[in-house]
């Protein structure tokens, strides 16, 4: 089996977990407190403020002040009592009972990007996070696959038949200097955003942020997002009609976007027979990934859920479908039992 079913403690801590953290991001979302504390550098001077994002749904600053010790202390004792009180103990009681959790680092730069509004927004979480999140709303655990050193997001940008309906204003770039984690643009448009962040001293931890394919397939500047987006062929398969679920670690909380996991499995797929033979690691992921969740449909007697998106992706050209075949053989080769006829009807 390439998952263990939750113990229903388990099942049930996350989905108290998940309830809790909607109503408390809904309701800081509608009384305007949802943000997070950032520092400024105006004329080679230090100065914090604290951005959120008020009940009309534009982005508000409140001065704090200088750059100075009693105001660091101020924040840090603000980061204190709302780890403390906001989503800790019943983020724990998930992870005691079993629920998987994300990496403490990595978790910091999705909850930062929540609280700036991201996901609002119409961001996506997805690769390995979003599996990890989706094993805990099909309440499983995966056996494989859930290891990564790269947290990938993704937007509709300027598709907007894909895009969730919003127009809020955001800056992703922001939220990534605000950690204070080091990370820098890589990709440069405007000489200042990116489509992948990194930081120097820490190179095993990447981000990138995504879209669906452009005629240009040059990254793509978002201003109501303050970041760049790197165009990616058939991304626009798991942008489409995504779910909510939540992700967690020690520390709390949030609710993130991620692809349908139909639509995930599917596109692991097509993604498997698109990489190059210098990324076969992440192509063996991608079949371990999509082997998990094709399992979990057809073990539960869902294999047509699985077996509409794969007819989708089929259903749109022959790019596409020579790409889903090619990921269905590597999949068929890893996992011989999952040849079901009730999966891969065309």
């Amino acid at each position: 089996m390439r998952y263990v079913e939750l113990s229903l403690a388990a099942q049930t801590a996350y989905a108290e977990l998940f309830s809790q953290t909607q109503t408390l991001e809904m309701g800081n979302a509608l009384a305007g407190l949802s943000g997070a504390f950032h520092r400024r550098t105006i004329k080679g001077r230090v100065y914090w403020y604290f951005g959120y994002r008020d009940i009309d749904k534009q982005g508000r600053m409140i001065y704090v002040g200088p750059d100075s010790e009693r105001v660091r202390s101020l924040v840090e004792s603000h980061e204190r009592a709302r780890a403390a009180g906001l989503l800790t103990s019943p983020a724990l009681v998930a992870l005691a009972a079993g629920a998987t959790p994300a990496a403490p680092k990595h978790f910091r730069v999705v909850r930062r990007l929540a609280e700036y509004g991201f996901f609002r927004a119409g961001g996506v979480l997805i690769g390995t996070h979003a599996f990890i999140a989706l094993g805990n709303m099909l309440g499983v655990r995966w056996a494989d696959g859930a290891a990564t050193l790269d947290v990938d997001f993704a937007h509709a940008g300027p598709n907007v038949s894909i895009a969730l309906p919003a127009n809020i204003q955001i800056d992703v770039h922001g939220a990534l200097e605000s950690l204070e984690m080091g990370f820098l643009p890589i990709t440069q448009l405007n000489g200042k955003v990116g489509a992948q962040y990194r930081n120097p001293d820490d190179l095993e931890l990447r981000l990138d942020f995504l879209t669906s394919m452009t005629r240009t397939g040059e990254p793509v500047l978002v201003p109501n997002l303050n970041v760049a987006l790197e165009p990616l062929k058939f991304m626009e398969f798991s942008l489409e009609a995504p779910v909510q679920c939540c992700l967690f670690a020690r520390a709390g909380a949030c609710v993130v976007n991620v692809p349908a996991p139909e639509r995930f499995a599917v596109h692991k797929l097509i993604v498997h027979g698109e990489r190059p033979v210098a990324e076969q690691t992440k192509a063996k992921k991608d079949v371990l990934q999509a082997a998990g969740l094709i399992e979990y449909f057809l073990s539960q007697g869902m294999a047509d859920v699985f077996n509409a998106a794969w007819r989708d992706a089929l259903g749109r050209g022959q790019g596409w479908t020579t790409r889903a075949q090619q990921g269905q053989k590597a999949l068929l080769r890893m996992a011989p039992e999952l040849d079901q006829p009730e999966l891969w009807r065309s």
